[in-house]
């Protein structure tokens, strides 16, 4: 007796030749772009993050004594540096807002997405990105005010009281809020991007170690900046090497 054929899908029933299967590789492709934008746009970040803080280091901080700041906001070529470092914080800024906006397209992109991400980090995590770039802009106008005032200015700057005061501002933006959003900003990415298994375990204690070490900081020291740019370069290497391998 002939034995009976099952007889192959076709496009019509939804087979390897339908709608089914040419979803797969359309999803596949947006899922690597998302990838790639949130890779790219946290690299640029970081670079330009890196880019603005040692230009807007060559201000005078605030343990350095009423004389440094005379001479730096009279005389110093400082002054131009510091200027450019405060254009350059805009386009940092940005760049993490596109951070953020693939970041969230990635994280809502995958199978796992809308059973397995909690509200509370979801909301948690868009605030947090945006307080923290509120709070880099704002520190780094008022720690560059008396700078950009002596380049464009030909008025005599103000007193040494008024710069260390608007240092202290700026300061304490981005150093005591900045940091702490940053911080938040890390949390709440490393749960969601566990929650949809897009990050190993050891890149999620990483981060959680470093967040932890930003909330509680008290120091001053710009170096403690960078621990947050490095940890979103270590993110986006990870995210860019997922997708460029065929099982990312």
């Amino acid at each position: 007796m002939p034995r009976s054929r099952t007889p192959s899908p076709t496009a019509a029933d939804g087979g390897p030749t339908g709608p089914v299967a040419r979803s797969v590789p359309l999803e596949a492709r947006r899922m690597t772009g998302y990838r790639r934008m949130s890779g790219l746009s946290g690299i640029a970040f970081a670079v330009l993050f890196g880019a603005a803080l040692v230009l807007l280091h060559r201000a005078p901080g605030l343990g350095v004594p009423d004389s440094e700041y005379s001479a730096f906001y009279r005389d110093g070529g400082g002054k131009v540096l510091v200027t450019v470092g405060l254009y350059v914080v805009p386009f940092a800024g940005i760049a993490f807002l596109w951070h953020l906006a693939a970041t969230r397209a990635l994280l809502g992109a995958g199978p796992k997405s809308h059973r397995a991400l909690p509200e509370i980090p979801r909301l948690l995590h868009q605030v947090s990105a945006v307080l923290f770039v509120c709070m880099l802009f704002a520190g780094s106008a008022a720690v560059g005010a008396v700078a950009l005032l002596g380049v464009f200015s030909a008025n005599p700057v103000p007193s040494v009281d008024v710069a260390r005061a608007l240092s202290a501002t700026g300061y304490g933006l981005v150093f005591v809020f900045g940091v702490r959003a940053a911080g938040m900003y890390m949390i709440t990415t490393t749960t969601l991007a566990r929650a949809v298994v897009l990050l190993p375990r050891w890149v999620a204690v990483v981060g959680y170690l470093a967040a932890t070490f930003l909330l509680v900081s008290t120091t001053f020291h710009p170096a403690i900046l960078l621990v947050f740019p490095v940890w979103v370069v270590l993110v986006s290497v990870v995210v860019l090497r997922r997708a460029g391998s065929p099982r990312g």
